[in-house]
């Protein structure tokens, strides 16, 4: 591999670390790590700090994942890109600044999502509001979004790299969100649409 593919690797693994989340919730004096679920993303942030806050978070945690992967797609061929597409939500849920602790990789996939395949982005977050909006449960929907992604962009795209991309940051996802399927399984989820 080129040695500015690996500088380029690295930029994007330490890109997607950046805990956004955690930064924000210190800007409101707290620390979004004690507070709710304790995870750092969007989600948790809304829930403790607020919709503007929240919808920042979310942004910020986008960008960091879209932006090294759109610019790539200019740089390097598609398998390289989606190798820059798993180190960026790694980043995200595996953080260099946290330890190798970090969030859940949704916000942060879905920019990678829309920089890989905006068409495949539009589609998934169609399936995302469909499931949230069902069962009222982000984590639901976040699983169920990150399952089908991979066959979504294979249909769209038809770019084997990608798909594989895809898949594996969709598993990264489901594993990241192993306690909330076992609340949802115990009916103790946080249920953020209230039936």
């Amino acid at each position: 591999m080129e040695v500015n593919f690996i500088v380029y690797l690295i930029i994007t693994y330490l890109l997607g670390s950046i805990p956004f989340g955690l930064i924000v919730s210190k800007l409101f004096g707290k620390d979004i790590r004690k507070e709710g679920s304790g995870n750092i993303g969007a989600t948790n942030v809304t829930r403790v700090l607020g919709k503007k806050a929240g919808f920042l978070v979310l942004i910020l945690d986008m960008l960091k994942g879209f932006l090294p992967v759109y610019i790539a797609k200019y740089i390097f061929d598609a398998k390289l890109v989606s190798l820059l597409a798993i180190a960026s939500v790694i980043g995200h849920c595996f953080s260099i600044y946290l330890k190798f602790k970090g969030g859940k990789g949704v916000a942060t996939a879905f920019g990678v999502l829309i920089a890989l395949s905006y068409k495949t982005a539009l589609i998934v977050s169609m399936f995302w509001l469909g499931a949230f909006l069902v069962s009222g449960y982000v984590s639901l929907a976040s699983m169920l979004s990150a399952s089908v992604s991979w066959v979504v962009i294979n249909f769209i795209e038809n770019n084997i790299y990608y798909t594989y991309a895809a898949f594996i940051i969709g598993l990264i996802i489901i594993i990241k969100h192993k306690d909330n399927l076992d609340r949802l399984l115990k009916g103790t989820e946080y249920r953020f649409l209230h039936k």
